[in-house]
C-alpha cells in the first residue's frame, strides 16, 4: 500500500516577494488562490527547493532573494517523509570568496549533498512554462525526461553532471588541438560508461511509464502518450551495455577530428530526444492542438506520479501551477479524483477558487496577497 508523504509546516524568509511567510498544513491538498503576481508560483518554487536541483524555474540563486533583503533566502519545512518526520532547511549564504552557494540542513545537521533530499521526499511539478514541451527544443524534453528518471534513480543526476564534465574536458582538448591518445582515451572511456548508463536509465523509465499508461488507457480521462527515445546511436541501443560502451568508445575515437572541427561532441546522450505521440489520435504531440497538448502533458505527469508511488511505496508531493485553467468542469473533476487517488499531498494554484470546488473539503484553501499568506 502506498504511504503518504506530506509537508506539515513551511516557513519562507526573503524568498522572492516573501519577507516572512509561514503556513501550517493539515495533510490535505493545498490550493493557493490569488491574483496574478501575488506570489502563488513563488510559494510553489520554494517547495520545489526541497528537492535536488534549481527548482521549478531553474533559477540562478542570486535571482531568488527578495529585492532589498540581505542577499540570501531560507526555506524551512517540517515534513513527514519517506524516512519519517524530519526538519529540512535550505537556502543560500555568501562564501568568503563572495560566491553565493546553496546550503542544506536536515534535522539540524549539515547534509553532505542535496541528493539526500530524495531520502525524504519526491517532488514532481507541472507549470505553464512546460506547456510548450512538445513543440520546444530537444534540450527541454531531455531535461523533462531526466527529472522523471531522477525521481526513481537519484544517482542519475550525478551521472549526467559527470558526463557533461568529461565531455567538456574532451571538447577543450580537441579545440586546443591536443590529440593525446592516452588522455583522450581515458576521458572517452569515462564518457562511454556514464553515457550508456544514462541511456539505459532513460529507456528503463520510458518502458515502465509506457506500461503503466497502456494499463490505464481504458479508465483515464486524459489522452494517452506513446514514448520513445531517439538521437543517441539508436541502432546500438539494444546491445548489451558492455558492447554498447565499446562501440561508443570506438565512435568517439574515430570522430575526434570531426568533433574538433564542429567545436563540440556530436554523438552522445546529450543529443537524445524524447518523442511523444497522442495514441488515440495516432499523431505526434507537437501537431496536436494546444488543449490536447496540455491534456497529454497532464496525463503523462499523473502517470509518472503513480509510477513513483508504485516503485517507491510513497506518494510524491505534486506541485501543479495553474493546473485547472484550461480544463472544462468534467475534466477538472477527473483531475482532482486522479490526484486524490494517488494518496499524497498536492499543491495547486489558481486565480478563481470556484475552479477547485470539486475538491470540497479534501483541500485546504489559502489566499495569497502580495507576498502574504492568509490561511
Amino acid at each position: 500500500m502506498t504511504q503518504k508523504t506530506q509537508i506539515q509546516r513551511l516557513k519562507l524568509t526573503d524568498f522572492r516577494n516573501y519577507a516572512q511567510a509561514g503556513l501550517a498544513l493539515d495533510g490535505r491538498h493545498v490550493v493557493l488562490v490569488g491574483d496574478n503576481g501575488a506570489g502563488k508560483t513563488n510559494f510553489m518554487e520554494a517547495i520545489s527547493f526541497l528537492s535536488p536541483g534549481r527548482g521549478l524555474r531553474r533559477a540562478v540563486l542570486s535571482d531568488i532573494p527578495r529585492i532589498g533583503a540581505s542577499g540570501s533566502f531560507t526555506v524551512f519545512a517540517s515534513i513527514k517523509g519517506m524516512a519519517g518526520e524530519a526538519d529540512i532547511g535550505t537556502g543560500t549564504e555568501t562564501t568568503e570568496e563572495g560566491n553565493l552557494v546553496r546550503r542544506l540542513r536536515i534535522n539540524g545537521g549539515p547534509a553532505k549533498s542535496v541528493d539526500e533530499l530524495t531520502d525524504h521526499l519526491r517532488i514532481l511539478w507541472l507549470t505553464p512554462a512546460m506547456d510548450g514541451l512538445f513543440t520546444g527544443s530537444s534540450s527541454d524534453r531531455r531535461r523533462f525526461l531526466d527529472r522523471l528518471v531522477l525521481s526513481l534513480d537519484p544517482a542519475h543526476g550525478r551521472r549526467a553532471s559527470d558526463f557533461e564534465r568529461a565531455m567538456r574536458s574532451r571538447n577543450k582538448l580537441l579545440s586546443e588541438g591536443r590529440f593525446d591518445p592516452t588522455w583522450l582515451s581515458g576521458i572517452e572511456q569515462q564518457m562511454a560508461a556514464l553515457g550508456v548508463a544514462m541511456a539505459a536509465a532513460r529507456r528503463e523509465m520510458l518502458g515502465l511509464l509506457s506500461g503503466l499508461i497502456e494499463a490505464d488507457r481504458e479508465t483515464s480521462a486524459f489522452p494517452s502518450a506513446s514514448l520513445a527515445l531517439t538521437g543517441f546511436l539508436d541502432d546500438l541501443a539494444d546491445l548489451p551495455a558492455f558492447e554498447f560502451e565499446e562501440r561508443y568508445i570506438e565512435i568517439l575515437a574515430q570522430s575526434r577530428h570531426r568533433d574538433a572541427a564542429a567545436g563540440r561532441t556530436l554523438d552522445g546522450p546529450h543529443r537524445a530526444d524524447l518523442i511523444v505521440r497522442h495514441i488515440e489520435k495516432d499523431m505526434d504531440a507537437e501537431r496536436c492542438s494546444t488543449g490536447e497538448q496540455k491534456a497529454l502533458l497532464i496525463g503523462l505527469v499523473l502517470a509518472h506520479a503513480r509510477l513513483v508511488a508504485t516503485m517507491t511505496g510513497f506518494a510524491p508531493i505534486l506541485l501543479l501551477d495553474e493546473i485547472a485553467a484550461h480544463l472544462d468542469e468534467g475534466r477538472r473533476a477527473s483531475l482532482f479524483a486522479r490526484i486524490d487517488a494517488l494518496g499524497g499531498q498536492a499543491f495547486m494554484t489558481g486565480t478563481d477558487k470556484a475552479m477547485f470546488s470539486a475538491l470540497g473539503d479534501r483541500a485546504q484553501f489559502v489566499t495569497v496577497r502580495d507576498g502574504e499568506i492568509d490561511a
